[in-house]
């Protein structure tokens, strides 16, 4: 039976499925979990609070494949709930553990800090934002829920929550063997050969199809199935907002974001112009489509999700986005019915071959700031666009290479970007996070810049310093919007940002622009914060056409 103990076999299995990194904040009840870390081949970053460290874990996990946090119980656990539930609601697979009281304290009853009455209510509330949430309670049973656990996170792509108790750490297991991992049940046979052949006949009647490109391409490790899908069948392409960069945005057949009211002119009326839309794997929501202003009619839809496929009103359930994925591509193959070459798309690089001639004297606008920001990505960039205008705006970057680019377009928690770059640079240290975040989001987790520091990844971040919530005072402004305008550019240094290390500047003209970026070009291996001033008014036209759609919600 011995051999292992609970916290090394819970150790083993997180460097087993590729974790290399786990965040969180210590706490007594967690210590004998992180010492257990701490001699592991796993690092163990420290980050300010919990939720920070859920943020860095998520986005660890969206370029990773999979995360992990640790924290203590309760008073750690409840901080971390937000980051939990946000990678829930955005497919995110993290596995979130929990230091908890020892067991006999438990079965006493014994009123201890950081509890609230109720031993249970921990996990029972995290069931409701995990895909499988337990309370480990013996040795003997632990390795086995904890397999089943690692395993629903990675089948199902959402996080897991998993409480143990201090004094079970230690406690004699079973040495784990290798983890089985079924993480791609098969398709029911028959819906999946009915829902291909209605798509093809829908596909093969069309004269202007065309691919919607989603988020749960990326969460599946699809994208090089979608690349292929995309080569032999020569369809054109458009992305969802969270879908963004799942292919590289310099794709011949790439035709830009699709946002529906949100979107550029042309790429609304190429996806809304087809007489068929193949949506793979993209989530209908309001801001992901533009707040319900996408035109797409449901007679043209193949809409194919996670485990389900829906062609006009029919559905398809146990049909599974790889399997449809690729039994359609064949089917096309077979029937010698690939799409013919229709007008060109106009490549979506087209911004990038016009010379952008800055106006040194000239105020920093939005318009222009992204314009020039456009040409400074490079194929090492990964973008991080926090919740607001800067998704907004950010959302018409060109990517040039795929998963360029993250953001939480569907649960929308402001002040995921300063930690989430900490988790990006950590799981692809060869990449370097451009950050845009504006200066009501980074109020929110502004500490965590200092671990960004510490741990020395190269971020750029763009704070956008407009003077409070923009993206509220477009949909109703009120006094509540407003907030303390910080010295930004100085936080490096009163955060112990070292010289040759870390570099800070503020940008009120577009001459201070260039500067700015002519620097942190020159200096790659330093983070770079840039504080750019802008007038409190000026947002993009597609934050004001947001604003509208949202204003016109609240008063119904």
């Amino acid at each position: 039976m011995a051999g292992s103990t609970v916290g090394s076999y819970l150790v083993a299995r997180l460097e087993e499925v590729g974790v290399r990194h786990v965040f969180g904040v210590p706490g007594d009840y967690v210590l004998g979990l992180m010492d257990e870390i701490v001699e592991s081949p796993l690092e163990l970053v420290g980050t300010c609070n919990e939720l920070d460290a859920g943020y860095a874990a998520d986005a660890y996990a969206r370029i990773n494949g999979v995360g992990a946090v640790c924290v203590t119980y309760a008073v750690g656990g409840f901080s971390l709930l937000n980051a939990v539930a946000g990678a829930y609601a955005e497919r995110v697979a993290l596995i979130a553990v929990c230091g908890g009281p020892n067991r006999a304290d438990r079965d006493e009853d014994r009123l201890l800090h950081h509890t609230i009455g109720d031993y249970g209510v921990q996990v029972d509330v995290f069931g409701h934002v995990t895909q499988r949430s337990v309370g480990l309670s013996s040795a003997e049973d632990a390795p086995d829920e904890i397999d089943d656990a690692v395993t629903a996170c990675l089948r199902h792509r959402r996080p897991v929550f998993i409480e143990l108790p201090a004094d079970l750490v230690a406690a004699p297991c079973r040495t784990p063997e290798p983890l089985e991992l079924d993480l791609a049940p098969p398709s029911d046979e028959g819906a999946l050969a009915e829902a291909v052949d209605e798509a093809v006949a829908m596909l093969e009647a069309a004269e202007r199809p065309i691919v919607l490109g989603g988020v749960e391409v990326h969460r599946f490790g699809l994208q090089p199935e979608l690349e292929r899908f995309l080569d032999e069948t020569r369809l054109p392409m458009a992305t969802a907002l969270m879908g963004k960069s799942v292919i590289r945005e310099t794709h011949p057949q790439y035709v830009g974001v699709y946002s529906g009211a949100l979107s550029e002119d042309y790429v609304r009326e190429t996806v809304e112009g087809a007489d068929c839309v193949l949506s793979l794997g993209a989530w209908m929501s309001d801001i992901n489509l533009g707040i319900y202003t996408a035109r797409i009619d449901v007679g043209r839809l193949v809409h194919a999700s996670a485990d389900r496929v829906r062609i006009k009103r029919h559905y398809f359930d146990r049909v599974y986005l790889g399997d449809f994925m690729r039994r359609l591509r064949e089917q096309l193959a077979a029937r010698g019915r690939g799409a013919a070459p229709g007008a060109p798309i106009r490549p979506a690089v087209r911004s990038l071959e016009e010379r952008f001639e800055a106006r040194p004297s000239d105020a920093v606008t939005i318009q222009r700031f992204y314009e020039r920001v456009n040409h400074f990505l490079d194929d090492d960039s990964v973008v991080l666009a926090d919740a607001g205008d800067s998704f907004l705006c950010a959302g018409d970057l060109i990517m040039h290479e795929g998963v360029g680019f993250l953001c939480q377009a569907f649960y929308c928690s402001i002040g995921f970007t300063i930690p989430a770059a900490l988790g990006v640079g950590l799981a692809a240290p060869d990449r370097r996070p451009v950050v845009f975040v504006g200066d009501g989001a980074f109020q929110m987790t502004a500490q965590e810049l200092s671990t960004v520091m510490r741990e020395g990844v190269p971020a750029v971040i763009f704070l956008m310093n407009n003077r409070g919530y923009t993206v509220e005072r477009v949909i109703h402004d009120g006094p509540y919007n407003d907030i303390q305008n910080w010295r930004y550019h100085a936080l490096p240094e009163a955060l112990g940002g070292e010289p040759g290390r870390a570099w800070s500047c503020e940008v009120r003209t577009e001459g201070d622009l260039e500067e700015a970026l002519e620097r942190a070009a020159r200096e790659p291996r330093a983070l770079a914060f840039v504080e750019v001033h802008l007038d409190p008014a000026d947002c993009s036209s597609a934050l004001k056409r947001l604003g509208k759609a949202l204003a016109a919600q609240r008063s119904l």
